[in-house]
């Protein structure tokens, strides 16, 4: 009994037995009554769970998705203690939004969250039920590490949607190392917080960010834990620590090289925590990237189309690994369509807490199908978009929409690249496309903001570029200026 109540004033309130000493007697023990109404040994036997979520990510830039020239030993090791599902996708091929639809479980666009951070970003929609909060309320510890990305307002704070701890910035972005006039300057977006208050940090971020969470989970073992562990590589800015890079001399990606083996080594490490702790084998981990690897982090993509930023293939096509060893098997792939979306009711299931229909979660759990070994999809339907373009996929079918350019149609299984268009050789499915994207974008509201007239005109040229199987011509803000200085009349040329 807590001690609270065992004090001679709530025992004089017992012993007079009058209705306001039991008014307060409810009120007291429902201030001190655990947050998880479950036995303790109901929550031991509970799983813990980690989301590795890590940015801009090559399709191909880790051994066990085939690279050659990069070395991550640690996280081919994951996945072959994983299941690897080969047909997966997130939400949204930007940073910003695919982070919203993966925590809530919903197509970001039921709450106007489509656009990376740009013109009126007001950031999450604060009514939305994080993956975190769920948990929290149902005898979780909760934590978060890393690159939050989701709104700046006091309310928006991680601490405010479901997490008890966390350790990382508020920002898309920021150095990897100590930058206290720059990124870690008083009042930066950039700077590295715990909890609300800045820090320094020596050495290299990746490695701090590890270091951070296998402390966690040592100071955790005795209750479960959610762990969203989101670093910011391999984003931008390009930097690795010197040791790194000299393992990496010659290299034709050195920096790549060097980021991703800092990443590898901190996947190592929070796996090998997990292993001390004896906490391995029931934890539920989940590997991806939060979009396609960027045309400026030096990573590949192949053999898919595209990069970060548009629907083709590579913008939202990414690595999937699940792991519980308790649970099933690893070594195994499970090749049917798969969604960031479904995380969310997966790690519900697991945790034994049943979605309400309130939720109107749009994932759907990943536990029968590989428990079960369902030869199903867990999808007949995905769905992406941001602002002026879509795609919708069906089956081996896909079609990409932009406004302003028309459609294009592939069939995924003979033409992984996206390169011939089949609109006129399949007029009923490209059809049945276009109604079902229609369909869907019925009850979804309209971006709540934009990237700007800039990024807007960037996307809608290399959407151009990538439906007519050109070279992409302009990337940045900085391309776009000197195209469009270059391609005015000759007369109007300053």
């Amino acid at each position: 009994m807590n001690q609270f109540l065992t004090t001679p004033f709530i025992q004089s309130l017992r012993k007079n037995g009058s209705d306001m000493a039991m008014l307060i007697l409810f009120f007291v023990a429902m201030a001190f009554t655990p947050r998880a109404s479950q036995p303790e040994d109901a929550l031991a036997s509970k799983p813990n769970v980690i989301i590795i979520l890590i940015d801009d990510a090559g399709y191909a830039d880790f051994g066990f998705m085939g690279s050659k020239d990069l070395v991550t030993p640690n996280i081919d090791q994951l996945a072959a203690q994983s299941i690897q599902f080969t047909d997966a996708h997130v939400s949204a091929t930007v940073c910003s939004p695919s982070r919203a639809g993966l925590l809530t479980g919903k197509y970001q666009q039921r709450f106007g969250y489509e656009c990376n951070e740009g013109d009126g970003y007001t950031g999450m929609d604060t009514t939305q039920v994080l993956i975190a909060k769920r948990l929290l309320d149902n005898g979780y510890t909760t934590a978060a590490f890393g690159k939050w990305h989701l709104g700046f307002k006091p309310e928006q704070h991680p601490l405010k949607r479901g997490f008890e701890y966390y350790y990382g910035f508020l920002s898309g972005g920021r150095s990897y190392f100590y930058a206290p006039n720059k990124d870690d300057k008083a009042g930066s977006k950039n700077a590295l917080l715990e909890n609300h208050q800045p820090v320094k940090f020596d050495g290299y971020l990746t490695d701090v960010l590890a270091d951070k969470a296998a402390a966690y989970i040592a100071q955790h073992k005795q209750q479960p834990f959610f762990m969203y562990w989101a670093p910011n590589a391999v984003h931008t800015p390009m930097q690795a620590t010197q040791d790194d890079m000299n393992k990496f001399a010659n290299h034709p990606r050195q920096k790549l090289a060097a980021m991703t083996f800092a990443l590898d080594r901190a996947v190592g490490k929070i796996v090998s925590a997990l292993k001390q702790q004896g906490l391995y084998e029931n934890t539920l981990i989940f590997f991806l990237s939060d979009n396609g690897g960027a045309h400026n982090n030096q990573s590949s993509n192949f053999p898919l189309k595209g990069f970060k930023g548009n629907k083709f293939e590579a913008g939202h096509r990414i690595p999937f690994l699940m792991s519980w060893p308790k649970q099933f098997a690893g070594g195994n792939t499970f090749s049917k369509l798969t969604s960031s979306l479904d995380i969310f009711p997966t790690v519900l299931e697991a945790a034994g807490v049943p979605p309400t229909k309130t939720m109107g979660l749009d994932g759907i759990s990943l536990l029968p199908f590989v428990q079960d070994k369902k030869n199903q999809s867990p999808h007949e339907w995905l769905v992406w978009r941001k602002d002026a373009a879509a795609a919708i996929r069906y089956q081996q079918f896909k079609m990409i929409r932009v406004k302003g350019l028309g459609e294009r149609m592939y069939n995924l299984e003979t033409d992984p690249g996206e390169t011939t268009d089949l609109r006129l050789q399949h007029p009923h499915m490209f059809a049945t496309l276009k109604t079902k994207l229609e369909e869907w974008e019925k009850d979804k509201m309209q971006p709540a903001w934009t990237e700007g007239a800039v990024w807007d005109t960037i996307t809608l040229m290399i959407h151009d570029d990538l439906m007519n199987n050109r070279e992409v011509r302009v990337k940045n803000p900085e391309e776009l200026e000197k195209f469009e200085l270059t391609n005015k009349p000759a007369g109007n040329r300053k």
